[in-house]
C-alpha cells in the first residue's frame, strides 16, 4: 500500500498544493498592495493640446470598401503622466494606451478606439512626458464619418504581473475634443 509510487504521488500532490496556495497568496497580496497605493485614483496625469486630423484613405486596410474612400481620424497631443505607483515587486510590465470614447449615431451606443500605446518594462521609464506626440494608429468608424461628434480621451493601463491576473485601470483625467472634418476639394 505504501510503495514508492504512492509516496511519490503524495509528495507531488502536497508540493502542488503548497505552490498553488503560495501563488494565490502572492496574487492577492499584490492586488491589495495596489489598492492601498491608490493606483485606481492616479491624478498626476494631464492630456492637453489635442489636435484632431481627418484624412480620406482609399485602401481596404484603412476601412475603404468597393473603391469608396473612408474617413480616418488621427490626433496630435501633449501627455504628462507619472505611472510609477503602478510598479511594485510583482509588476512585470505595464501596457499604457490612450483611448477616445465617443457616442454612436444610435442612442445609447458608444465606441472606444485606441490612438496610442506603449509598453513600460521599468519603473524608471514610467514617467511620461510627450509634447506634440502623434497617434500611432489611424482609426475609422463603422459610420461614414466622425463629423459632428465629440470624444473624450483617457489614459488607460494594464498591469501584467509575474504572478496573478492582469489588473486594469485608467487615470482620472480625461480631455474632450471634437473630431475634425475632412476638407473636400471644390
Amino acid at each position: 500500500m505504501f510503495n514508492l509510487a504512492n509516496r511519490v504521488q503524495v509528495l507531488l500532490n502536497q508540493t502542488l498544493t503548497a505552490v498553488s496556495v503560495l501563488t494565490a497568496a502572492i496574487a492577492l497580496i499584490s492586488v491589495v498592495q495596489l489598492y492601498f497605493a491608490g493606483v485606481w485614483s492616479i491624478d498626476t496625469t494631464s492630456i492637453s493640446n489635442v489636435k484632431a486630423i481627418a484624412l480620406l484613405k482609399n485602401l481596404r486596410s484603412f476601412g475603404a470598401l468597393h473603391g469608396k474612400p473612408k474617413e480616418n481620424s488621427k490626433i496630435a497631443f501633449d501627455l504628462s503622466a507619472d505611472l510609477t505607483p503602478l510598479f511594485h515587486w510583482n509588476t512585470k510590465q505595464i501596457f499604457v494606451y490612450l483611448t477616445a470614447e465617443y457616442e454612436g449615431k444610435l442612442a445609447g451606443l458608444s465606441s472606444r478606439v485606441t490612438y496610442w500605446d506603449k509598453i513600460i518594462t521599468r519603473r524608471e521609464d514610467a514617467t511620461l512626458s510627450l509634447k506634440n506626440a502623434r497617434a500611432k494608429y489611424l482609426v475609422w468608424d463603422v459610420e461614414k464619418s466622425f463629423r459632428g461628434r465629440n470624444a473624450t480621451l483617457r489614459l488607460e493601463w494594464s498591469i501584467q504581473p509575474y504572478v496573478g491576473a492582469f489588473v486594469l485601470g485608467e487615470t482620472l483625467v480625461g480631455e474632450d475634443f471634437a473630431f475634425a472634418s475632412v476638407k473636400r476639394k471644390s
